[in-house]
């Protein structure tokens, strides 16, 4: 293989040449080895440096030369970088990514904030109409669905409260998330987030002023225009800029702002509850507050350079990795190492348009795979039942006998409880990893979420009856934070190929929005139809075909980059399915149903030439030098 590289080098045309420098040796679509390969691993180095030399003058990176030539061959063998004839500092840069892994420039962190207000927005709505839901129906005269059922027209105004309610996740499915990939493609990630801020600053003020439930429903509709762009692109963006070993965390404070907006929500209902008439108007409208310093903040972020590197801008995109990196030599290798993957994903799927990269989702296996994993943990959020609590908590307690004040404060302790257990999952996610914090946590939410319905049987006069229930939906909560409330946005931003990622993560939010609408039409009708303990017996059902579904479909991402991902959503699903079943599920009944501490796990992946999880890497510094050591897996 590299005699016919350093053959097709010296004759072919330069583009191809690249390309063919940086061919795989592992099928993008068949991976049965379920090998996790470099593409640099294998090229001689003169053949590699004169690759960077081309590659330098193709792109006008002429004045990085030096630079680059380091970066490259740190890339093709990144555990060994202490042989190479590097300048301490740059040593040093190389040994401070790995044993302080959260010390990155302030770029980097400002960008994932800014990102992450964006979900603030959405948490904000949803608790805004959760409080608005105990007043605006009666002064649009579509209240009656709270009353007896044998009150005229209680069925339609069931309907119609449920139909505002999902407005925005409607106006998302079916519109917003799928404008995101033109509007990326021709303005970029931050473009993109800017307009969508925009639709997030006006609607909210347009729905504290309407007259009609009419006019409502339509400020709501545009809305999700904006929610829809913001929740597909702000998840990439925060997920292209961050450096794989802290990926999952950065990316993740989407949920931790959710949460957080939910909670300002919650608090905002409470802080105009005597404001009499004009107090669900202010519960809708405070919505606009984060989407502020979002439209203002994202320009002071520097774009994706993965974006830029797509458009083949590549004097830009160092500059942003510049921005994100702590060295130019880690911009450097990021750049070239991002570029040699980027075009191994092109000798799979091409060149493309909208409508044929939107059918490859269900066409390419490798993109295929990445299509199911995202679409099972997006709609697993929407079974596990936290958008019922979310969107109909107030509603919930009522029902539980709690008063408008109670059933506020209830719901504004189920709003802290889902911000504050969102942290355990910023230190988890990129150690415990993805898969397994679902599989943990749903099972948790199944049993939380029937106890919280059973509780509906004790007598409404006791005390134990409100408690309990408000107990077990915040028990719920907790467990729902650290995992499917962070996992769902995070996975898909990181699963799609560059080419697809845009499309790709339309597909995966759309999937999302659309059942949580169709959850917000139907919860109330279902509610009075099943009452609270029949409605929430079948959300624990949901939890258990989720935990199945994600067991069969969803595998790791912890601590890959975003193109190494290519290797894992590579592998069939049926030598997958044949691992967890065979494999992995005999070693955890071994060891945590029989509690033998000697069984052991033999790994799906193995690494070539790339670094293995940070808990099998093993650091020293030795007399002022950084010894790692990757095995071989």
């Amino acid at each position: 293989m590299a005699e016919k590289r350093a053959e097709y080098f010296e004759d072919g045309p330069t583009q191809e040449r690249r390309r063919r420098s940086t061919v795989a040796s592992v099928n993008l679509n068949k991976n049965l080895d379920a090998k996790i390969s470099n593409p640099l691993a294998d090229i001689p180095r003169d053949v590699l440096l004169a690759d960077v030399d081309a590659f330098a003058e193709e792109n006008n990176l002429t004045d990085i030369i030096p630079m680059l030539r380091k970066g490259a061959l740190v890339a093709q063998d990144p555990a060994n970088y202490e042989s190479l004839d590097l300048e301490e500092d740059e040593k040093e840069a190389l040994r401070i990514e790995v044993t302080r892994k959260w010390k990155h420039p302030l770029s980097l962190y400002v960008t994932v904030v800014i990102c992450s207000l964006g979900a603030a927005v959405q948490g904000w709505d949803q608790t805004g109409s959760n409080g608005a839901n105990l007043s605006f129906p009666q002064e649009f005269g579509i209240g009656a669905g709270e009353e007896s059922p044998d009150t005229p027209n209680h069925d339609r105004d069931n309907w119609l409260v449920g139909l505002v309610n999902a407005a925005p996740y409607i106006a998302s499915a079916f519109l917003g998330c799928w404008i995101s990939d033109p509007i990326n493609y021709y303005i970029g990630r931050r473009g993109a987030i800017f307009v969508s801020a925009v639709f997030l600053i006006i609607t909210p003020i347009g729905g504290a002023v309407t007259q009609t439930w009419q006019q409502l429903f339509v400020t709501r509709l545009l809305m999700g225009i904006g929610m829809g762009l913001k929740g597909s692109t702000t998840p990439i963006f925060a997920a292209e800029n961050s450096p794989a070993a802290i990926r999952g965390a950065l990316v993740m404070t989407w949920q931790m702002w959710t949460a957080f907006g939910i909670f300002l929500g919650f608090l905002a209902n409470l802080a105009v509850y005597n404001t009499g008439a004009i107090a669900w108007r202010l519960q809708i409208g405070s919505a606009f507050l984060p989407a502020v310093p979002l439209a203002v903040g994202i320009f002071f972020c520097p774009e994706s350079p993965r974006w830029y590197i797509k458009k083949r801008r590549f004097v830009q995109a160092y500059k942003s990795l510049r921005r994100l990196r702590n060295h130019d030599l880690l911009a450097a290798r990021d750049l070239y190492y991002i570029n040699a993957q980027v075009e191994v994903e092109a000798d799979i799927i091409g060149e493309t348009n909208y409508l044929k990269r939107f059918g490859e989702l269900f066409t390419i296996p490798r993109v295929r795979r990445a299509t199911l994993a995202s679409w099972t943990v997006m709609i697993a959020q929407q079974m596990c039942g936290i958008n019922i609590i979310a969107f109909y908590s107030s509603t919930i307690f009522a029902q539980a006998g709690a008063s408008r004040l109670e059933a506020l404060l209830a719901s504004f302790g189920f709003g802290l409880v889902n911000f504050v257990f969102a942290w355990p999952a910023f230190f988890t996610i990129d150690t415990f990893g993805r898969r397994t914090l679902l599989l943990f946590t749903f099972p948790q939410m199944a049993w939380t979420l029937l106890a919280a319905g059973f509780c509906f049987y004790i007598p409404e006069e006791s005390r134990a009856h409100l408690g309990l229930i408000a107990f077990f939906i915040f028990l719920f909560a907790a467990f729902y934070s650290p995992g499917e409330g962070p996992v769902p946005f995070t996975y898909s931003a990181e699963v799609f190929p560059l080419s697809h990622r845009e499309v790709g993560m339309g597909w995966a939010v759309a999937t999302c929005l659309f059942w949580a609408a169709v959850l917000s039409i139907t919860f109330p009708r279902m509610l009075a139809a099943l009452t609270p303990t029949g409605a929430f017996g079948f959300y624990a059902a949901m939890n258990v075909c989720a935990f199945f579904m994600i067991f069969f479909f969803v595998p790791e991402t912890k601590q890959r980059t975003l193109e190494e991902l290519d290797y894992i959503f590579a592998v069939p699903m049926r030598r997958f399915w044949k691992y967890q079943t065979g494999t992995w599920l005999p070693w955890f009944i071994q060891r945590y149903v029989f509690w033998r501490k000697s069984a052991t796990l033999k790994p799906l992946y193995h690494f070539d030439h790339v670094k293995a999880d940070l808990k099998d890497v093993k650091h020293a510094d030795v007399q002022g030098r950084h010894q790692e050591t990757v095995p071989t897996l």
